[in-house]
């Protein structure tokens, strides 16, 4: 694959969507071809010209659609056909605020019930990498791209914690989806309150997980979700 096909994406779009929309053309159109292994974090980062986390983001996003899996220690390769699954929302579909509202709906139990799976089963790594997004969010300057692709980390931790590979698969997916909303509320609102109180609501989240309190961990969770529909306009009907 010539990695020079690609095209630099601007800095208003959402990046790691975009370079995976990019990625996932090529896959689907058979430029990459299955079983052919991506270029390295490094060289994708320089082509896009972007930073080598907003890639992991867009190759976690590809993991999750199921078109690219990754190899610990090799890297990442493009799924044989057999492998892929059929599960997709386009992001189009999503400015229909009834269909984003359906879908936000649909994350709740999931993350709760990951939250509190979390709470028994981390692991110590998990912990580490719950407190590295955890830093990069609190080091990510007035909320920008850096710190979207960091809550969506950090949530990713949490669905990997539970030791249920399909945790992270289906809560990976959702939440790539929805992530573009997330965004566009953020630049409404007043940035400094929402990063402060984002944080803040993860921090209660983590430490409910290290805890091993199952219980105090799904609510943790439901309050962060719930408070943050608010903040995306969202009324939802909740148990």
């Amino acid at each position: 694959m010539a990695v020079a096909d690609f095209n630099q994406i601007r800095r208003s779009e959402h990046l790691p969507a975009r370079i995976a929309g990019q990625i996932g053309r090529e896959i689907l159109e058979g430029r990459i071809a299955p079983g052919e292994k991506l270029p390295t974090e490094h060289l994708l980062a320089k082509t896009f010209g972007v930073s080598r986390s907003v890639v992991r983001e867009a190759i976690a996003q590809l993991r999750n659609e199921g078109l690219v899996e990754t190899r610990q220690g090799v890297g990442a390769f493009a799924t044989e056909f057999g492998q892929r699954q059929s599960l997709r929302i386009e992001q189009g579909d999503l400015t229909d605020r009834e269909a984003f509202k359906n879908l936000y709906q649909l994350r709740i139990p999931l993350e709760i019930e990951a939250a509190g799976l979390a709470a028994l089963h981390h692991t110590a790594d998990d912990l580490a990498r719950l407190d590295e997004t955890l830093e990069q969010m609190t080091g990510a300057e007035k909320w920008t791209e850096q710190g979207i692709v960091a809550d969506l980390a950090f949530h990713r931790v949490v669905a990997t914690a539970t030791q249920n590979e399909y945790f992270p698969l289906f809560i990976g997916f959702i939440a790539e989806r929805i992530s573009l909303a997330i965004k566009a509320a953020r630049a409404k609102a007043v940035l400094e309150e929402i990063v402060e109180v984002t944080i803040a609501e993860h921090v209660t989240i983590r430490d409910a997980i290290v805890s091993r309190d199952p219980a105090r961990a799904r609510d943790a969770m439901r309050q962060h979700l719930i408070k943050a529909a608010g903040r995306l306009d969202l009324t939802l009907e909740t148990c």
